[in-house]
């Protein structure tokens, strides 16, 4: 009988969906664009395990049946038998009654599979369980019942024999004695005679049932003997006492072969003996009146599962590779004592569950792992400052997850790892969106629902068999199979997961203003004094990479405009928020249009070259020319800039270059009167002498200055030392010019580039420092004391400048870095097309198709649209997997899914047809056509192609 099919998510499938949002609201908020992705493959495969459960449903038929005798207080076994008609499935069946349920599950190849499963039988008397069975996909994420419900097992439950059995009273039954009569036994033949039901299958004569067709069982007799009668008043207490005693009598009067007889309230059964005997008296027990009431189960413990214990088993070992794999990045990048603890309680799991004989590892107290979370969340507090930043929170996260591992002791916590891993492999995009970001992230989230299905069923060596020992071959051979079944699922996703992550909506804005703590600020700072950019000229990660929609700047033009400062207190130039009235820009040059590509810096500037005239949306200058957006720059950023050559600050702001003139006092007194001693020059003539010092004085290009005083740090350096780096020489040429009565400030940046094709590279290396002096007529003018020094270090960067001050070209890239850079070209077009993807750049790729946007006719129209093509290769894949292979067998499946009606394991195709016309009478001369037909088809003496094309033509005919 079929039924419809109810599809609904289990609730490890829900945790899932719970998941996906919440990753995806990660994503929103933080602007993961990679992420995105990893959250719609995620979303894919909930939504075509979907598909996977339906089909196993139309797929599965189930069996149950008992498996032998069972007595009250011991578990009776039942054989649970599966098929699949198509293609394999998982089976999930669960049995009710007398207040309990028991869960079994198993996975069903092509071949079938089979399973023996113990329910608790609490009291005697008729036992009736209602058996319920539900399809699920591969991952346990989908439910869907079986069409055809698997009919109610009723069993007989036999009293539980008293132990040890008291002594059997001596009464003989009446007509029972040693008069030299016969009776029933088993000596000799006495003859044949119409077989009777409980007749044991070896006393049929089967020679007479080949001859005749006809059932009869051999009689045989012996010597009539003595036989024990037994009576219900034998027994003292209640009605189970009393049962429970006479069950222990027959079952060893039965042992010692001694007939018996019994006497039961309305039963009697005449003396006997042998199994089957046993088996009628057993049974009378069983029902005699008043029968028992069902006991109540403790709170709790009415749901069982089977094969609980082999499932952690064989289920944990690939579930923590798989943690291992996802948890690998962590230890690079937290401290040690974080990793060391999390490796050893992975071990520690894993040791739990291998096979040691003789010797089981105990499960960590709970006092200690609470110890150890407690303790780790106060380490990471005091090195870190806070557990909700982006370094401490996937550490201590890393360190839950581990905890867990210590203390999971069933399938619902090997699935809550199985989630957590997923939720650790997306928060690795907070530290990068790279290619090997995105692998790494693919092959955890494989590993992770690969190891998902060894928590639904436990593996076994075989269609029909036992579960397989764990460490085996079967357990090596499912895993592998497990990670094929996870890299289709992933690549049957990943459809859906493209038109998603292009055509989802990017909100502009997060969610809630939540910055990722934890995440170091580098680059620039707001303040500079001496060996802060000579720090950061030993790092050689990327700050940002500048794309020109034309050619690119020469050398000496790509000044990259950072913070200014203008506050000096002797040792540190510090930032100012001078109020005060916008100074003039005049334009000079061609506008120089470009897009940069920022690298996280915990920073709110952008890096653009002089002077900055547009700027993106929500960002703005400052009255010193700066561009600065409103939030820090804490994920990778792409913007749009235009830069033109222009004269600032011809019109500026008296206060302002008044405050530009400031100096400390009483420091330097050495630089103060040199200085002093060129006011009566013109101010550019004051420039020119300030460089024309460095440029005779004898000065070095260094990384390793020694360290200057804490007063008169200018003196120290342009008369002592006369070794440094770019803010020494920025500074001191500040201080020169303010004490020679010029307004001056140090601003910080970058300068120059490594082309890679048709952009520039800037590293934090490049970070560098200059001056701008304000001369009238002219207004702030750049001034670039280290290019004195070390002219090389704006024609040929950093590298060639620290070896060969005065070189005029960079050095030749060699093989590896030409290498290097093409690996930075990868990953610069990663970043423009999957990293950079965001709101912006969404609205302008539905602009040009035509769309019109999010949220317009044509929008709504093709998304929903799309997504039904992406789930086509899916659903046709799971079609053709389903249809048996052999031409004929293939045809009566199609016929199966025309008519709604699934053939039962073992049937014929005449039973089919038979069964098939009963319920749709008026299709029988069609149903014969197609029986016929397969008959010709599949056992003619020559079958033709035509054969075939006849069989598939009749199965089109059946119209229902």
């Amino acid at each position: 009988m079929s039924a419809a099919l109810h599809l609904r998510p289990t609730g490890f499938g829900l945790a899932f969906l719970i998941l996906i949002l919440l990753t995806l609201i990660g994503c929103v908020n933080y602007g993961l664009s990679l992420g995105y992705g990893l959250t719609f493959l995620l979303g894919g495969v909930w939504v075509i395990t979907a598909a996977q459960a339906m089909r196993a449903a139309r797929s599965l038929t189930l069996t149950v049946r008992p498996a032998g005798p069972a007595h009250a207080g011991l578990p009776a076994s039942l054989n649970v038998q599966a098929q699949a008609s198509g293609d394999s499935g998982t089976l999930e069946v669960r049995l009710r009654g007398q207040g309990r349920e028991l869960r079994a599950a198993l996975h069903v190849p092509a071949g079938g599979a089979a399973l023996t499963v113990a329910f608790p039988a609490s009291v005697r008397g008729p036992l009736t369980l209602q058996v319920g069975a539900w399809a699920q996909d591969r991952l346990g994420l989908w439910r869907a019942a079986l069409p055809a419900r698997p009919d109610p097992v009723t069993l007989l439950v036999w009293p539980a024999p008293e132990s040890p059995v008291p002594p059997v009273p001596d009464r003989a039954a009446p007509g029972v004695g040693g008069d030299g009569h016969r009776g029933p036994g088993d000596e000799e033949f006495a003859g044949l005679r119409p077989y009777q039901p409980g007749d044991s299958p070896r006393q049929v004569s089967w020679r007479h049932v080949a001859r005749t067709g006809q059932l009869l069982t051999r009689e045989t007799d012996a010597a009539r003997g003595h036989a024990t009668d037994l009576h219900w008043q034998d027994a003292p207490g209640d009605a189970e006492a009393r049962a429970s005693r006479l069950s222990g009598w027959a079952q060893h009067l039965s042992a010692l072969g001694t007939p018996f007889a019994l006497t039961l309230p309305g039963t009697h059964l005449k003396a006997a003996s042998g199994e089957a005997h046993l088996h009628a008296a057993l049974n009378a027990l069983a029902t005699v009146d008043p029968l028992p009431a069902a006991p109540v189960p403790a709170r709790g413990a009415a749901r069982l599962v089977s094969h609980a214990a082999t499932l952690v088993a064989q289920a944990t070992p690939p579930t923590l590779l798989a943690l291992a794999v996802t948890l690998a990045p962590g230890a690079l990048r937290q401290p040690v004592w974080i990793t060391l603890p999390i490796a050893l309680l992975l071990a520690h799991a894993l040791a739990r569950v291998l096979p040691r004989p003789g010797r089981t590892l105990d499960p960590l107290p709970v006092w200690l792992l609470a110890l150890l979370a407690v303790g780790g969340a106060a380490a990471l507090i005091a090195t870190q400052g806070t557990l909700l930043g982006r370094d401490a929170g996937t550490a201590f996260l890393g360190l839950l997850i581990a905890l867990k591992t210590a203390e999971s002791r069933s399938s619902r916590d090997g699935r809550i790892l199985i989630l957590l891993g997923l939720f650790m492999t997306s928060t690795h995009y907070f530290y990068s969106q790279g290619p090997l970001s995105a692998l790494h992230t693919l092959i955890s989230a494989a590993f992770l629902l690969a190891a998902a299905p060894a928590w639904i069923a436990p593996v076994t060596s075989g269609p029909a068999s036992t579960p397989a020992a764990p460490g085996g071959e079967g357990r090596r051979t499912h895993l592998r199979d497990s990670l094929l079944g996870a890299g289709r699922l992933l690549a049957l996703a990943a459809p859906l997961a493209l038109v998603l992550f292009v055509l989802f909506p990017r909100p502009d804005r997060p969610l809630w203003q939540l910055p990722v703590q934890g995440q170091a600020t580098t680059g620039l700072s707001n303040e500079i004094s001496a060996g802060e950019y000579s720090n950061l000229a030993q790092n050689s990660a990327v700050a940002f990479r500048a794309d020109f929609q034309g050619a690119l700047p020469t050398p000496d033009q790509r000044y990259w405009r950072g913070p200014v400062y203008e506050a000096y207190d002797g040792r540190t130039w510090r930032q100012v928020r001078a109020p005060g009235r916008t100074p003039s820009v005049d334009v000079t040059g061609p506008p120089l249009n470009y897009t940069l590509t920022l690298e996280p810096s915990g920073n709110p500037w952008l890096l653009a070259l002089d002077v900055p005239l547009t700027v993106p949306d929500g960002a703005f200058l400052t009255n010193a020319f700066q561009a600065v957006t409103p939030r820090p720059v804490t994920t990778r950023r792409r913007v749009e800039l235009q830069s033109r050559a222009a004269r600032l600050g011809v019109q500026e702001d008296p206060d302002r270059l008044a405050f530009d003139l400031q100096l400390p006092a009483g420091q330097n007194p050495r630089a103060v009167a040199l200085a002093a001693s060129w006011r009566g020059l013109n101010p550019e003539a004051r420039v020119q002498a300030g460089l024309d010092l460095l440029r005779s004085g004898g000065f070095t290009y260094t990384l390793t200055p020694p360290l200057l005083p804490e007063q008169d740090r200018v003196d120290a350096f342009l008369f002592s030392s006369r070794q440094g780096f770019c803010e020494h020489y920025a500074s001191s040429f500040a201080f020169l010019m303010r004490a020679a009565g010029l307004s001056a400030r140090v601003v910080g940046g970058y300068q120059g580039g490594e082309q890679n094709g048709s952009y520039l590279i800037v590293r934090q290396q490049d970070a560098h420092a200059w001056t701008e002096i304000w001369l009238p007529g002219q207004g702030w003018v750049r001034v670039d004391p280290t290019a004195v020094v070390a002219p090389a270090r704006v024609s040929a960067g950093l590298s060639t400048a620290l070896t060969r001050p005065q070189a005029a070209a960079p050095t030749a890239p060699g093989t590896l870095k030409r290498l290097q850079l093409r690996l930075d070209a990868i990953q610069n077009r990663w970043n423009d097309l999957v990293v950079d993807y965001d709101g912006d750049r969404q609205s302008d790729l539905l602009t040009r198709a035509g769309l019109g946007g999010v949220g317009s006719t044509p929008y709504l129209l093709l998304l929903p649209t799309l997504i039904a093509l992406t789930l086509l290769p899916a659903l046709l894949l799971a079609r053709r997997r389903a249809r048996p292979s052999d031409p004929a067998s293939r045809a009566l499946h199609d016929l199966s899914v025309r008519l709604h009606l699934p053939r039962a394991p073992g049937e014929t195709p005449t039973a089919y047809m038979t069964r098939a016309t009963t319920q749709h009478p008026h299709l029988h001369a069609a149903l014969q056509d197609v029986l016929n037909a397969y008959h010709a088809a599949r056992y003619a003496p020559h079958p033709t192609p035509d054969t075939l094309t006849r069989l598939r033509r009749a199965v089109r005919n059946v119209r229902r």
